[in-house]
């Protein structure tokens, strides 16, 4: 079975509780979900008269919230039928498509910005970035949160045969380290490369813990060496302007 179908029975499993099994429906996940869709929004430069595509909308969660955020003109694509018919019925106003990500057959430079959430480290990275490339602008930037390899409850599960079934994770998902991605990105024509850690606030952390797991947080997240096993990255990308 292809990587694409794997994730295609995967999405057929998860149709029902999808947003609780990824975690954002607790009251922690839904904190971490709005802070997210904030860095994606503030790293993307996204604004109303932009062109977006969305790579792994599932069931719209960032579709929406970006799209309140900016009100921009949003294509969002899934490889699962079953998660974009949830997110079909949250907004009308977006153009679901299901498609894959690593190649759209969508035409090139279609759109000012490209954005994800938790997706790239479902897909073969290489050719999702050189797919990302090919369908922005000139000028064109890429923002996406994935998770961090560092994170030694991430890196258990991505390296451990039995968690990692036990979890219900998909056997080819695997997690970010940054200065890898960097690399990649400009190996693949990317500039003003960005890559950074954040996010110590896990989605079952207990309602009345929730204020100081975030506070403590943000005070790691400034401290070197400790910052690198926070639970996420954002990566930040811009193609080059025509010459």
């Amino acid at each position: 079975m292809s990587r694409i179908s794997r994730e295609i029975e995967f999405g057929k499993t998860i149709r029902v509780n999808a947003e609780d099994v990824w975690g954002w429906n607790s009251s922690a996940g839904k904190l971490r979900a709005t802070r997210r869709a904030d860095y994606l929004v503030h790293y993307g430069e996204f604004i109303r008269e932009d062109k977006l595509l969305e790579i792994g909308c599932g069931t719209g969660i960032f579709t929406e919230k970006v799209y309140n955020k900016t009100k921009a003109s949003i294509t969002a694509i899934d490889v699962s039928k079953e998660l974009l018919n949830q997110a079909i019925s949250k907004l009308p106003t977006v153009e679901f498509r299901v498609a894959d990500a690593m190649k759209t057959e969508m035409p090139a430079e279609s759109f000012d910005g490209i954005y994800g959430s938790s997706v790239l480290h479902h897909l073969n990275v290489d050719n999702a970035i050189a797919e990302i490339h090919r369908l922005l602008k000139p000028g064109g930037r890429m923002v996406f949160a994935e998770p961090n390899i560092l994170n030694p409850q991430i890196f258990i599960e991505r390296n451990m045969g039995l968690v990692k079934d036990w979890l219900g994770i998909t056997p080819d998902e695997t997690a970010i380290n940054r200065w890898k991605m960097i690399k990649r990105l400009k190996n693949n024509g990317f500039v003003n490369c960005i890559v950074f850690p954040y996010d110590f606030l896990h989605p079952y952390t207990p309602e009345w813990m929730i204020g100081f797991v975030s506070r403590i947080g943000a005070v790691i997240e400034k401290i070197p060496v400790l910052k690198e096993f926070a639970g996420s990255v954002i990566i930040y990308a811009k193609k080059p302007n025509s010459s």
